[in-house]
C-alpha cells in the first residue's frame, strides 16, 4: 500500500530493560529470533514511517534494535524507565526529544516490542482508517472472551456476582465489552500533546481476532503466543 502524503510519521517502540515477570522479555527468543524484531520488521515493511526508533534504557536492547534496522538516537531517562512510567509518558518524552532536535511528526505509531502478531498490513490499514475517519487515535481491540458483566467477586469468603442483575441474563443479550490488544497505538501528535494520553477522546477501534492477540505476562503466555504465531504462519503459507 502506497500513501501520497506530506505528513511525517514516526514509529516508537518502547522497550526498557527492567522487565520483571519475564527477564529480558523484550529481546527474548520468539520462534527463532528476538521478539522485538517482529515489531521492527513490520514497521519497516509497511513503508509508512519516516523514522523507526526504539526507546530504551538498556545497551543490549539498543544493540538488538540497531541490528534489525531501528534507530536509537538516545537512551531513555531514569524517570521514563521506572516501573510506574506510562506508555504515554515514554512516547511524550521521545516526541519532546525529537522536537528539541528540530524534528516534528504529524502522526505517531507506538508499537510494543512484544507484539509478534503485528504486520505491515495491519499498520497500513490502521493508518488508512485513522486518516479516513478523521479521528485523533486508533487502538486495536478484541471482545472479552467471557462477558465481564457476569463477573464474580469474593466478599468475606463468599462468592458473589458483581452485578447480580445479570445472573439470569443470556450472554448474547449483554453489552459487548472490549479490551486493548496491547499491540500498537496510532495517534495524531497534536491530540497526544493536548490530551497527554494515547487513548484520546476521539479514538476509533480496529477489531482483531482472538488468534491474532495474546497477552504475554508469563512463560505460559509466551508458549501460547508461539503456538498461535506458528498456526497463523501455517495458515498464511497454505494460501
Amino acid at each position: 500500500m502506497v500513501f501520497n502524503r506530506k505528513e511525517k510519521i514516526i514509529a516508537i517502540i518502547p522497550a526498557r530493560g527492567g522487565s520483571k515477570r519475564i527477564p529480558r522479555k523484550n529481546i527474548k527468543d520468539f520462534c527463532g529470533r528476538p521478539i522485538m524484531s517482529y515489531s521492527i520488521e513490520a514497521a519497516k515493511n509497511s513503508g509508512l514511517f519516516d523514522e523507526i526508533m526504539v526507546s530504551t534504557d538498556d545497551e543490549e536492547i539498543a544493540a538488538v534494535a540497531k541490528r534489525y534496522g531501528a534507530s536509537v538516537p538516545f537512551l531513555r531517562s531514569a524517570a521514563g524507565s521506572s516501573d510506574y512510567a506510562t506508555t504515554a509518558q515514554v512516547v511524550l518524552e521521545v516526541v519532546e526529544a525529537y522536537k528539541k532536535a528540530g524534528e516534528e511528526f504529524t502522526y505517531i505509531c507506538c508499537i510494543y516490542p512484544t507484539a509478534p502478531f503485528i504486520t505491515a498490513g495491519k499498520i497500513n490499514t490502521a493508518f488508512q482508517m485513522l486518516d479516513e475517519t478523521k479521528m485523533d487515535a486508533l487502538i486495536p481491540v478484541i471482545p472479552f472472551s467471557y462477558p465481564p458483566l457476569r463477573g464474580l467477586v469474593v466478599e468475606k469468603g463468599t462468592l458473589c456476582m458483581k452485578w447480580p442483575e445479570n445472573e439470569t441474563a443470556r450472554s448474547q443479550d449483554l453489552e459487548t465489552l472490549y479490551h486493548d490488544c496491547g499491540q500498537f497505538y496510532f495517534v495524531r501528535s497534536d491530540a497526544l500533546l493536548q490530551e497527554q494520553t494515547l487513548f484520546c477522546r476521539k479514538t476509533v477501534p480496529m477489531y482483531l481476532s482472538e488468534l491474532e492477540v495474546q497477552d504475554i505476562d508469563n512463560e505460559t503466555d509466551w508458549k501460547l503466543a508461539e503456538l498461535k504465531y506458528q498456526l497463523l504462519k501455517e495458515k498464511h503459507d497454505d494460501k
